[in-house]
């Protein structure tokens, strides 16, 4: 595949990575930052696995569908744990994994015809 056809889901990944990034920051502001402390490291590795993708999807790489099918399941872990908080940030970086987990998901279905 190439970049035009991972533009969508290279897309999806760049955005939850930023808005992973941001609720982990945001969330180190909380009052109960305890509290909190899973939901701020695992949008921290959702966000570096997103990227991660963004990078080899851009690369073409043949390791590109591995990634993909890994960033769906951490993206899928991050929204869960963000549904958690009646917050903000954690409602928007729940949305933002989803539509990546599903991106990935398809970019899957698409690399298997490949």
């Amino acid at each position: 595949m190439n970049y035009q056809d991972y533009k969508p889901c290279i897309d999806a990944c760049a955005q939850c990575a930023e808005v992973c990034q941001y609720c982990a920051s945001m969330c180190l502001k909380e009052d109960d930052v305890n509290a909190m402390s899973y939901c701020v490291q695992l949008s921290m590795e959702c966000a570096a696995m997103c990227s991660a993708a963004v990078q080899m999807m851009s690369l073409g790489s043949q390791y590109a569908e591995s990634i993909c099918k890994m960033c769906a399941e951490i993206c899928g872990r991050c929204a869960n744990e963000c549904d958690k908080y009646d917050i903000e940030h954690c409602r928007d970086c729940a949305v933002a994994c989803r539509k990546c987990a599903e991106e990935c998901q398809l970019t899957n279905v698409h690399l298997d015809f490949v």
